[in-house]
């Protein structure tokens, strides 16, 4: 970043106006690449894994509930948390269980 800088302040026809337009469009480009990409791409990912859940799956609430889908039925689910007894969550609260660490 401070080499452009010294790139653009070393050019002296250059208008002041176009080195700051320069400099905004290349804070855009780095908020986009390193903030806005990478969440758009995680919540399509989220969208898939909801969308491909079926009964029997194990899930983990964003509560921290582990248990197994019973039935789901539009944005809810039904999650058997102990023997003969079932929750209703919504599924977007629902995650994999994740994977324990091997010693």
């Amino acid at each position: 970043m401070n080499a452009l800088l010294i790139l653009l302040g070393s050019i002296r026809d250059v208008p002041d106006w176009f080195k700051t337009t320069v400099m905004l469009v290349l804070i855009v480009v780095v908020f986009y690449l390193f903030l806005i990409h990478p969440q758009t791409k995680k919540a399509k990912e989220e969208k898939r894994y909801h969308q491909g859940l079926q009964k029997g799956d194990h899930v983990m609430t964003t509560g921290g509930i582990h248990g197994t889908i019973v039935s789901t039925s539009g944005d809810y689910a039904q999650i058997e948390v102990a023997h003969d007894t079932r929750i209703k969550v919504q599924l977007d609260t629902l995650q994999p269980i994740p994977e324990r660490k091997k010693r």
